[in-house]
């Protein structure tokens, strides 16, 4: 099957089928008449920062470094720094993109005339970026090396990131309906906050085809920029008001341990 696709092609149909949950997740807003539980959403926030805080391990940092030292590299020397890379460049974009979390009054990033509805389309933009990123790389990375074994790890990635990106289309969608946006507009908008996974996954691909030995800094790149997601906006808004909750912690727990055994298992 591998030698059938180019790395292009593998990152297109990995980071296609996040997209795809996305708009599944964003779909809801045709069914759901009113706005998630808070402690669903707490739930599903800390899953998804459980998923990519596994994913940016297993499937992301290590094969970095085994990549590294395969290549007589040091192997934390391009995972270190590329993590490094990878929390800049998303501490760069949160302080120039404008972005509206939900449930939020107060924008972020560069002052700007845009929509309410733009801007909370930005925010989560700014999450699928480094999530494209590691599921197109992964993807890349098998189709690289004709390697039954990484394409597992990959799909394993992509099934995990599938999962809690449905609800991240949920969080999007349902709050553009409160902001008044019709049901249908609610939904593309949704689903056209996850088309940056297939363009960044596209992006990290060729990057690291076209530049010998940069593969193992793009994957602790994406580890980087999806660690920094984590702790600057999901797991903060897992939890109430700044207050601890038990249902972002336990969806943070769960999320970890079923990206973790997806990764070990399958990969």
């Amino acid at each position: 099957m591998l030698e059938r696709f180019s790395p292009l092609e593998m990152a297109l149909i990995g980071t296609g089928f996040t997209f795809f949950m996305t708009a599944v997740g964003a779909a809801t807003v045709f069914f759901v008449r009113d706005k998630v539980n808070p402690k669903t959403q707490h739930a599903f926030l800390g899953f998804a920062a459980g998923v990519m805080i596994a994913a940016s391990v297993w499937s992301l940092l290590i094969p970095s470094i085994d990549m590294a030292e395969e290549q007589g590299i040091t192997g934390w020397i391009p995972a270190g720094g590329g993590f490094v890379l990878g929390g800049l460049f998303l501490f760069v974009l949160d302080k120039v993109l404008p972005h509206l979390h939900p449930g939020s009054k107060t924008p972020e990033g560069l002052t700007s005339s845009l929509r309410r509805t733009t801007m909370l389309v930005f925010a989560v933009t700014l999450h699928n970026i480094p999530e494209g990123m590691a599921v197109g790389l992964s993807f890349g990375l098998a189709a690289v090396e004709q390697s039954p074994a990484g394409l597992a790890a990959a799909l394993s990635l992509a099934i995990g990131m599938g999962l809690q990106n449905f609800p991240e289309g949920a969080a999007i969608s349902l709050p553009l309906q409160k902001e008044g946006c019709s049901k249908f507009r609610s939904f593309v908008y949704g689903s056209l906050s996850g088309i940056v996974e297939p363009i960044a996954g596209v992006i990290g691909v060729v990057l690291a085809v076209s530049i010998q030995g940069i593969m193992p800094w793009m994957l602790a790149f994406a580890a980087g920029a999806m660690i920094y997601v984590v702790v600057e906006e999901l797991i903060p808004e897992s939890q109430s008001e700044g207050e601890h909750t038990h249902q972002g912690t336990m969806g943070t727990m769960a999320g970890f341990l079923i990206m973790m055994i997806l990764d070990v298992a399958l990969g």
